[in-house]
Order: structure tokens, then sequence, then C-alpha cells
């Protein structure tokens, strides 16, 4: 199988094997709101900003990216674990800022599970920074 990746914007039709992706992904819950036509609003709300990267026409890595028009969100950075290590996950998240950065957002968020210290070394080595003085909170509404 070939090393090279390309990335492309996700789109509808990558539902099934990003949603498997993320299922096989330690850190990753697949939740309320990843049904497919929540997941197609989101693309349609974002357009551009979600990505996939692919091996061979094979997705490999996926995330959702949008923003609320004041600040940007990143979901579900996932890349299949026998192709970690090689620049695909930093690949996407900088087609994910560039395309942020490109619509004025000038600070992103995410989470990150307490338990998921793989996923929190990656984000501390993309630069971002844990904010002591919040506390994510939720509510289910629907």
């Amino acid at each position: 199988m070939s090393e090279n990746f390309i990335t492309r914007a996700f789109v509808e039709a990558d539902y099934d094997p990003v949603v498997k992706l993320w299922r096989d992904t330690d850190g990753v819950e697949v939740a309320e709101g990843d049904t497919r036509a929540d997941i197609a609003a989101y693309l349609r709300r974002n357009p551009g900003l979600s990505c996939v990267a692919e091996v061979d026409g094979l997705v490999v890595a996926a995330v959702l990216c949008g923003h609320d028009g004041r600040r940007g969100l990143v979901y579900h950075l996932a890349v299949a674990q026998a192709r970690r290590g090689r620049g695909i996950g930093r690949a996407l998240l900088a087609e994910c800022i560039d395309g942020l950065r490109g619509q004025g957002i000038k600070r992103v968020l995410l989470l990150v599970g307490k338990d998921n210290e793989r996923g929190r070394a990656f984000w501390l080595a993309q630069g971002f920074e844990e904010i002591a003085a919040a506390l994510p909170l939720g509510k289910d509404v629907g």
C-alpha cells in the first residue's frame, strides 16, 4: 500500500467509512450528534472546513471542523492506527486552521477526554493549550 496520502473535503458520502474510523479509534466518542443527518447538516453549515485523508482511495483519517462566526471548533480528529505518526493528523489540522483563518476566525477550541493521554499529547504538540480557568459544561436539549 502506498505511503502517500491525499486530503480533501469531507463529503456526505464519506459518512460510513468515517464513522467506522471514529468507532475504531480510542478517545473518539460517536455520540448523539453524529447521526448521518446531523453530520450532513454540519457539513452544509461549514462547507469545505471538514477534511478526510485517503491512501489508495480508502479513508484513513478524518476531522470535523466548523465555526460559530466567532470561534472555530474541531471535533473527532482520528487517524487509523496503522497510519499514525506519518503527519496525516497534522496535515488535516493544518487544512482546518487555514480554512478557519480564511473565514476570519482567530481562535480554535476543542475537547479532549481527560483519560485520552495520546490525544492530549497530540493537541499540546500542535500548540493547543489547556484552559485551566474554564470548565466545559454541556446539556442535552433534544
